[in-house]
């Protein structure tokens, strides 16, 4: 009889020592640095410091995606400062919304920045174009916006050259030669 209580208690020891273990993790690097972005968005429960967004070859070529493996696009209506794709547009695709800071942790030859888009939504840009995925996507390595003319304008699938997949450095790797259309 004495010992009964005594078993009722090894699963709360457990407990508090498995949640006394976790008490000192620092949090991840996106947590303390962007903290609004780590509680608002489901990009959060990523890693981000460490590679939030990835290269991934696909049957066309290298391309950028986020931590899930959907490719990231970018329209060719778009500026530098300015999305483009507003309602229902927005609805096809779907703003990468991260901070620069959070998309750090691959090696690109271009650089990451943000624009805030008429809603007040940060969205992520490469190489000065804003970013999406594309909900005809459905698995990761898909390319099924690339190419297309959809919502009033040209898509095509982020390389980390910034060129269009199948052009000059998007697959191969080199550095010279055309293909550049902007």
């Amino acid at each position: 009889m004495r010992n009964r209580w005594l078993a009722g208690l090894a699963p709360a020891a457990a407990c508090a020592l498995l949640a006394a273990c976790g008490t000192n993790a620092s949090p991840p690097s996106s947590a303390t640095s962007h903290p609004a972005a780590a509680a608002s968005s489901p990009a959060a429960a990523v890693p981000t410091g460490s590679g939030a967004i990835k290269t991934m070859s696909t049957s066309k070529g290298i391309v950028l995606t986020n931590a899930a493996g959907m490719t990231l696009y970018w329209f060719a209506k778009d500026t530098s400062t300015r999305s483009n794709c507003l309602v229902p547009c927005k609805t096809y695709w779907p703003p990468v919304s991260m901070s620069a800071g959070d998309a750090a942790g691959t090696t690109l030859p271009h650089g990451f920045g943000t624009i805030t888009r008429p809603s007040g939504q940060i969205q992520l840009t490469y190489d000065g174009h804003p970013l999406y995925t594309y909900i005809g996507d459905k698995a990761t390595g898909q390319i099924t916006g690339d190419g297309t003319n959809l919502s009033g304008g040209l898509w095509w699938a982020m390389t980390p050259t910034g060129d269009v997949l199948g052009t000059r450095s998007s697959s191969s790797g080199s550095s010279g030669g055309g293909g550049d259309i902007w």
